[in-house]
């Protein structure tokens, strides 16, 4: 036996014990102890009787509230049993809000406070009225690109093509009385940070674990342009790609699988504690990528409750409910599910979830496979064949420039023609030597006939070998 969250034990009373009943009727209520100590021992009290009529009395006066309390005999010992209800309301004591979490009291402030007391309303926080927001104030093209991706999912009908903004907004349920919902704020307004501090993502690359900040970019505007924007940046600035070919088509292998983290992306800026003012910080390394969420998993939930089958709990509903019209989230609790998905349909490491008492971190490390071909030596694509052939070029202009005769220049055009494409040959084995004769006329734009052809030709002047088997082995250049 021992204390938990519905229990807590206490040697002697103190009048300021009734903070932890106030913690126990704002939460889910408790049992109160007096007379044993921490260690479980009971100890008794000497003033049973006087704390019986005492203690209702001063806790009706300082928290407006009605407690049970109970003479208990244990082991010819007395103890005071006092019994909190949990309260719809908020429950204060001389304007403090206090709150059991496991086994241990805290007084909310800030950000909790505010939660605290949107809960006991049943509110949200991106459901709270925004005044001066105006639907004129929102951004068009956002709104019609809205309706189009609602069409498309169909979660919304045709006709709210023909919808006014108002009465869009209506229908997505972001209007409260006068008054545009925060959640439209972020969601369509150009400038949401005008409204909502901290409403924007960081990123920032970092050439080793705890080595300072190489450099990083800011993603500002709505909720829609923000995943958009931070998901072509982390391709164009962040990540390296291993390259190949399926035929003339050129395939892009990203570290972290795009549906993954689009997926991500969402479940972030959905599930965000905006009223933390922090903006969503993406860290990259070269070896993974860790996206911080500023929110909160519900009460009582563990990192296992959120990897579990659980049902759909947004910590922003009304943002939540448009990115579903919209088509990009599920409205079953599946985000988690649907990243895993996303990653074993690209062979990728599973991400994971670390959670801090302010906030979550989705961690995706990058594959030893992707680490290893990033690091070794595959080439692809005309540009890296110019790459890898400005040594060879260089080494051999000197050369080239003395052999000037009109003979040797009438007679070597077709030779000159074979040379290219030997030297780009070895260039490229130079950089990827396990590379086949269909993968190399890939690369060259010849066929394999005349890949088998120059590789002939490499081999009988020396330049190139074979070790190993023709299915195993591997190619050799030879300087």
């Amino acid at each position: 036996m021992s204390e938990s969250q519905n229990t807590e034990w206490k040697e002697s009373w103190r009048d300021e014990y009734i903070k932890w009943l106030c913690g126990f009727a704002n939460a889910d209520g408790g049992v109160l102890i007096v007379g044993r100590d921490d260690r479980g021992k009971d100890l008794g009290i000497n003033n049973a009787r006087e704390l019986l009529e005492s203690i209702p009395n001063k806790v009706r006066d300082l928290l407006g509230i009605m407690v049970d309390v109970n003479l208990l005999e244990v082991n010819n010992k007395k103890l005071l049993e006092i019994v909190v209800e949990p309260y719809p309301y908020p429950v204060s004591y001389k304007g403090q809000y206090h709150y059991r979490s496991g086994s241990t009291k805290q007084e909310l402030k800030g950000p909790a406070l505010d939660r605290f007391l949107l809960k006991k309303q049943g509110l949200h926080w991106d459901a709270l009225p925004l005044p001066g927001l105006q639907s004129s104030d929102l951004d068009s093209v956002v709104l019609q690109a809205f309706r189009q991706r609602a069409i498309n999912s169909q979660r919304l009908p045709e006709k709210v093509l023909d919808d006014s903004d108002k009465l869009l907004l209506e229908r997505l349920r972001l209007v409260s009385g006068d008054y545009l919902k925060r959640a439209a704020a972020l969601l369509f307004h150009p400038d949401p940070e005008g409204f909502v501090s901290g409403a924007w993502i960081k990123i920032g690359y970092f050439e080793h674990d705890n080595t300072d900040l190489r450099y990083q970019d800011e993603i500002h505007g709505d909720l829609f342009s923000q995943v958009e924007q931070t998901i072509e940046t982390l391709q164009r600035k962040y990540f390296k790609a291993l390259i190949s070919y399926d035929g003339l088509h050129r395939q892009e292998t990203y570290p972290v699988p795009l549906a993954g983290l689009r997926e991500a992306l969402l479940n972030t800026v959905t599930h965000k504690d905006y009223a933390s003012s922090i903006p969503i910080q993406i860290s990259v390394y070269p070896h993974k990528l860790m996206i911080w969420n500023p929110g909160i998993l519900p009460d009582s939930w563990s990192v296992d409750d959120l990897m579990a089958k659980h049902a759909s709990r947004p910590f922003n509903p009304d943002i939540a409910n448009v990115f579903f019209r919209a088509g990009l989230i599920e409205s079953w609790g599946r985000g988690i599910e649907r990243i895993q998905q996303a990653c074993i349909e690209a062979e990728s490491s599973l991400p994971e979830w670390q959670l801090e008492p302010q906030g979550v971190w989705t961690i995706f490390h990058y594959s030893s496979e992707y680490l290893t071909e990033i690091e070794g030596s595959r080439i692809a694509g005309p540009e890296t064949i110019q790459e890898a052939l400005q040594v060879t070029t260089q080494e051999t202009t000197q050369e080239t420039t003395q052999e000037t005769t009109q003979e040797i220049l009438q007679g070597a055009l077709l030779e000159t023609i074979q040379q290219t494409t030997q030297e780009q040959i070895l260039a490229l084995l130079r950089r990827n030597p396990e590379l086949t004769r269909k993968q190399l006329a890939e690369r060259l734009d010849i066929t394999p006939d005349g890949v088998k052809y120059h590789l002939e030709k490499l081999k009988k002047s020396g330049k190139l070998k074979r070790t190993g088997s023709t299915k195993a082995g591997h190619w050799e250049v030879i300087k």
